[in-house]
């Protein structure tokens, strides 16, 4: 009987050789990949279609920004808690396998590709916490790595597993031209959590409000962001685009603004906003709309059923500039 492998499916060149490697020994492989408000899917979806092989696409954002607001081994440069993010896909991944749907995991590590999170140290790591070590096979570095009870199983040829190590991607590259593939990204990239423009503004939402929820997170991803007092930030669209996303994501518990007779973009506030945060933050959205030379602007100030009208002078710019989050 063929063996069935289920493999964490970034998109990425290396997990897509390694997905490759197991497929060409005859294992059965199947793709996973996980969608939260810092990566998505579509790479892996590519990847999946190139190589054809099924891929499961499963939403963890909940449980995992649980463990981005404490994580074990703490965070990389920025705030990419590496090790325990990759032990939580294997431990989610290693479900499938206690239900006997597949027979072991595997990933596209490389041993010393990224000095903190995949030394061998943190590989044992990952295979630690995420409690199912014993299942869990890397075969782009396999050789170099001691043998695993998945290939004294059985369940894989050792022989045909590989031995890259370090940071040149020239072998996993020569291997990408050997066996035809033409799509896939470059190194790097992919996650919000390694990109320091975004981070800072992550930084600030998990200092002022740790109970938020993935759709505080994906708030960060639009427009500008100001801080308006410790428990209330604005964010403002700065195009249509942006204000639609903002409309979709507003809801009955936060206060969404907009200028009345002008157009410009749209406002929510989140946290707990007092009179003061309010007419801060309509006279932001007045400084921006068509009607910031005006001396004063009728802001619309919508939350659920109940809407009012506030009458603020535009802020000036530099103290607007002020308030801003990086």
């Amino acid at each position: 009987m063929r063996s069935k492998a289920l493999g964490l499916l970034s998109g990425g060149l290396d997990s897509t050789l390694a997905a490759l490697i197991l497929k060409r020994q005859g294992i059965d492989v199947t793709g996973i990949v996980y969608v939260t408000p810092f990566f998505g899917a579509e790479r892996a979806r590519i990847a999946a279609r190139q190589i054809d092989i099924p891929l499961i696409v499963r939403d963890i954002s909940e449980v995992h920004l649980d463990m981005l607001k404490n994580p074990r081994y703490g965070y990389g440069r920025n705030l990419n808690p590496c090790i325990d993010c990759h032990a939580l896909m294997f431990r989610l991944a290693g479900e499938y396998v206690q239900r006997q749907e597949f027979d072991f995991l595997f990933s596209g590590e490389v041993l010393g590709q990224r000095p903190m999170s995949q030394n061998a140290n943190a590989l044992k790591a990952v295979a630690k916490h995420a409690g199912c070590g014993e299942l869990i096979l890397r075969p782009l570095s396999a050789k170099l790595l001691p043998i695993t009870p998945v290939e004294e199983r059985g369940l894989v040829d050792r022989e045909q597993l590989l031995d890259i190590q370090g940071r040149s991607r020239k072998p996993q590259e020569q291997l990408a031209r050997q066996w035809g593939l033409t799509e896939y990204p470059g190194a790097g990239g992919g996650c919000l959590l390694t990109e320091k423009s975004f981070t800072g503004r992550l930084r600030d939402l998990l200092t002022h409000h740790p109970d938020c929820t993935p759709r505080d997170v994906e708030l960060l991803k639009i427009g500008r962001q100001y801080r308006l007092s410790a428990d209330v930030k604005l964010t403002l669209g700065r195009n249509r685009q942006s204000n639609e996303m903002i409309q979709k994501l507003a809801d009955d518990d936060h206060p969404l603004l907009k200028a009345s007779g002008f157009s410009g973009p749209l406002g929510l506030l989140s946290g707990r906003p007092g009179a003061k945060e309010l007419l801060a933050a309509a006279a932001i959205v007045a400084a921006y709309g068509k009607g910031q030379g005006q001396a004063t602007v009728t802001v619309l100030c919508t939350q659920g059923a109940n809407s009012r009208k506030l009458e603020v002078a535009p802020m000036d710019r530099q103290e607007i500039e002020k308030l801003i989050i990086t």
